[in-house]
């Protein structure tokens, strides 16, 4: 198994370096099949490491400390400085790195028929590949150091996509949108990493495993000066309010593929990092400072919900929803409960599921119609092209949390736990955020029934210009089948991931 870890770590990386070593018109034409197979080897590896039966979770598993971790790899890196190449796997990372595998792997099975209109395959194919390197190495990583490398590897390859395959009408704006996105996520990941530094000034090492055997106590002073320096770091990449605002621009100026995998893999880092690190690295200072993230996560619920009321672009809407379902994911985690902490990581796994495809559908639509204004590309889809208005109405249901989809499962195990949030947080605080975040899905409703009513619905001969576009091609209907399907089975079947976390 550990070497199974370490292949889908390095094969990405080197198949995207073969790639680039290729003639540019040879690995034009070669570069989307290469990468769905390459990618379709790493989606099979990653599922070999899901877990047979039962749960991670020990019995002898000391309160607060990590799990037993599986396919480990710990070995010197920099010893001078105490960093190591420390990698594993638990019942936190695998659902996660599946979920990348699985998103990478429908991204270059995707341009195999549909490319950005500028071209240049082979790089945007190999820059798929060392994003998908990066974030499971996020995932995996068990060094801080480690940790803040591997975060980092993934900002210039989603930074070129967005600035080189982004919105060809607009070359300004997404240039704009680009350079936003990675001034403030650097920004973030240098407060982050000075945040680390004072970790290892307290406890004397970068180690994950020891730390959370050995955590930095202390409700004030320096662990909660870290604590405060690590979650700002993660909650620009969550995103959560108010630094979300590089969030919008990126998804309407980056390429269909840009945006499924912003959204279904990159904003999951700052979710993921705030579990892995802040929970059982820094207890104390998180319970000092869980409530201010619960706030500025349920203002971020019904912030990004009024926002989505107030948008004509589908993709700027689809962008502004996932501030809102992210707040929620924030919201998990600050209640410090068992039920908000598996509500949160269930909707992360959710999220990427249903606002993939949602990106999907809008950058087939935006294809169609050579724009995602909503007032260009007028009514009645489900009269010009029934199949995606089926498939976007049905991505509209599970995203505004209907029961009997994976949507549903995340919000209501997160609402649940902040009415009965951690013994050592303020019960009467997080009641109130839970009634605001109660309503803050009435809205999500309200912003998603909008989009269906006034894309969807209509007299189609008041848009008689768009009466001839092609609906669903065969690509795209086996690249956003296995989405659908998951959603439907995670609605039908959650224990297939909340089993694995029973001992939370």
């Amino acid at each position: 198994m550990n070497g199974i870890l370490l292949s889908l770590l390095v094969l990405p990386l080197l198949a995207a370096l073969a790639l680039w070593a290729l003639p540019i018109g040879l690995g034009d034409r070669v570069a989307a099949i290469y990468g769905s197979v390459i990618s379709g080897l790493v989606l099979v590896g990653s599922l070999l490491l899901w877990p047979g039966s039962g749960n991670w979770m020990s019995s002898e598993t000391p309160g607060g400390a990590l799990p037993p971790l599986r396919a480990e790899t710990d070995v010197a890196w920099i010893p001078s400085l105490g960093v190591r190449f420390h990698v594993g796997l638990d019942w936190i990372s695998v659902p996660l790195i599946v979920l990348t595998a699985l998103l990478v792997f429908l991204c270059c099975l995707y341009s195999l028929r549909i490319t950005p209109k500028i071209g240049r395959t082979r790089s945007l194919i190999a820059l798929l590949l060392v994003i998908e390197a990066g974030v499971i190495g996020t995932f995996s990583a068990m060094d801080l150091v480690l940790f803040f490398v591997c975060f980092e590897i993934v900002l210039i390859p989603m930074w070129l996509i967005i600035d080189i395959w982004g919105d060809e009408h607009d070359r300004a704006g997404r240039r704009r949108a680009a350079t936003t996105f990675v001034l403030m996520t650097v920004l973030g990941s240098a407060v982050m990493l000075v945040g680390f530094l004072l970790v290892y000034r307290e406890a004397g090492t970068f180690d994950l495993e020891q730390l959370s055997v050995n955590p930095v106590r202390g409700f004030h002073g320096i662990p909660l000066a870290a604590a405060i320096l690590i979650a700002l770091g993660l909650a620009v990449k969550l995103p959560l309010w108010p630094l979300h605002i590089w969030l919008p621009d990126a998804h309407a100026k980056a390429p269909t593929v840009g945006s499924v995998l912003l959204a279904g893999v990159l904003l999951k880092l700052g979710s993921y990092g705030m579990i892995r690190i802040l929970l059982p690295v820094l207890p104390d200072a998180m319970v000092t400072i869980a409530p201010y993230l619960a706030g500025l996560s349920t203002i971020a619920i019904v912030a990004g919900s009024l926002a989505c009321l107030a948008q004509t672009d589908i993709k700027r809407l689809i962008a502004y929803s996932s501030v809102g379902h992210m707040g929620f994911i924030g919201l998990g985690i600050a209640t410090l409960s068992p039920a908000g902490l598996r509500g949160a990581l269930f909707a992360n796994i959710a999220h990427g599921l249903i606002t993939g495809l949602l990106f999907f559908l809008a950058g087939a639509i935006k294809d169609r119609h050579d724009t995602s204004d909503l007032r260009v590309i007028g009514r009645a889809l489900y009269a010009r092209l029934p199949r995606i208005g089926a498939l976007l109405t049905f991505a509209c249901l599970a995203s505004l949390g209907l029961p009997g989809l994976a949507g549903f499962w995340g919000e209501m195990l997160v609402l649940l736990g902040a009415y009965q949030p951690a013994d050592s947080l303020p019960r009467t605080s997080f009641l109130v955020m839970m009634v605001i975040a109660g309503l803050g899905t009435v809205l999500t409703a309200a912003y998603f029934l909008r989009l269906v009513r006034n894309l969807c619905q209509g007299d189609p001969a008041e848009h008689p210009a768009a009466a001839f576009a092609v609906d669903l091609s065969r690509i795209e209907l086996i690249t956003w089948a296995p989405l659908v399907a998951l959603t439907v089975l995670l609605g039908v079947w959650p224990g297939l991931l909340l089993d694995q976390w029973v001992g939370l």
